[in-house]
């Protein structure tokens, strides 16, 4: 049974003509009719009289007009709630970023942006876990909305999003800074550039990170490069930091992820600034995305990062 023969059968009751039945539901005569028989075959009653003119429902098409609208208000009424929690749900952007940028600007930027715009945004947590390959996989099979990321010309998993299909907006600049624990003596632990007799240990980015192939290139590019050798890789920077902080080595950490660690002399520099590795933080998207809240938000991100500036996260 389909529920349009419910419909069909309550404009004939209505109508008691099948002629004038036909037109309120936008159909041919020869087609309401079928639609009618069907429906009486599966009911295996008949629920018309066609031998009374106007027409009348047998004493089983009476019952069975009650239970039609009912069931046909309830289809109604079902797919209004469907369409509205759909509306609610496409209303919502989804939101991807790595484990550090998520720590570091989710509740501190783009929450508050999202209830200042009046317009939600979900994370998809599981992108904490992601390589950087994968956030580019995310954005182009619109998997999500935004993506927040690290971006150099040198990091060369996000090359894909420098295509006419994307843009982005430069939230703010950020550059990687080397960093050690210090000693009992209030010293740091390990300085660069180390020497070939006594490499410092080196606390690495996996390869599939955002930041691996950007420290690997910067470092070549030195006018002295450092002796390391690899004692540990990880994904994420705020691992890279706890093994730095227990003195398992030195590494480079963001420098919004270390200030305070910095401030308290819980980690110290490792190097001058000819070590420090400037980059961005860019906030990425698809242009022909069809999320009707997408452009109006990132109009109003635009604005106010072109009116404020860069922004600073409190860390």
């Amino acid at each position: 049974m389909e529920l349009r023969w419910l419909d069909d059968f309550i404009a004939l009751a209505g109508t008691r003509h099948f002629s004038r039945a036909a037109e309120e539901r936008n159909v041919t005569q020869p087609t309401l009719s079928r639609r009618i028989k069907l429906l009486e075959d599966e009911m295996g009653v008949t629920l018309i009289d066609r031998n009374t003119l106007p027409l009348s429902l047998t004493p089983a098409g009476e019952v069975f007009l009650s239970g039609a609208e009912n069931m046909s208000r309830i289809a109604r009424d079902t797919k209004s709630q469907c369409r509205e929690i759909r509306k609610q749900v496409e209303s919502r952007l989804r939101f991807a970023t790595t484990q550090t940028l998520y720590l570091l600007f989710y509740r501190n930027w783009l929450m508050p942006a999202s209830e200042r715009h009046s317009i939600p945004i979900d994370l998809n947590l599981n992108s904490t876990s992601w390589a950087a390959s994968d956030f580019v996989a995310a954005l182009t099979q619109g998997q999500c909305d935004l993506v927040l990321c690290y971006w150099h010309p040198l990091i060369n998993f996000i090359q894909e999003l420098e295509g006419p299909e994307f843009e982005y907006l430069v939230v703010c600049e950020e550059e990687l800074v080397p960093v050690t624990a210090l000693g009992e003596d209030n010293q740091p632990l390990y300085q660069l550039p180390g020497s070939p007799r006594n490499p410092l240990p080196y606390i690495s980015y996996h390869a599939s990170s955002f930041l691996r192939p950007l420290v690997d290139h910067s470092l070549l590019k030195v006018a002295q490069p450092p002796d390391l050798v690899t004692i540990n890789e990880n994904m994420h920077s705020v691992s890279v930091k706890a093994m730095i902080k227990e003195g398992f080595g030195v590494g480079w950490l963001p420098k919004r992820l270390v200030s305070e660690s910095l401030t308290y002399n819980s980690l110290s520099l490792a190097g001058d600034e000819q070590w420090n590795i400037p980059l961005q933080i860019r906030l990425y998207r698809l242009k022909d995305s069809h999320r009707a809240t997408l452009d109006p938000f990132w109009e109003k991100m635009r604005e106010e990062l072109h009116t404020d500036g860069l922004i600073e996260v409190q860390t």
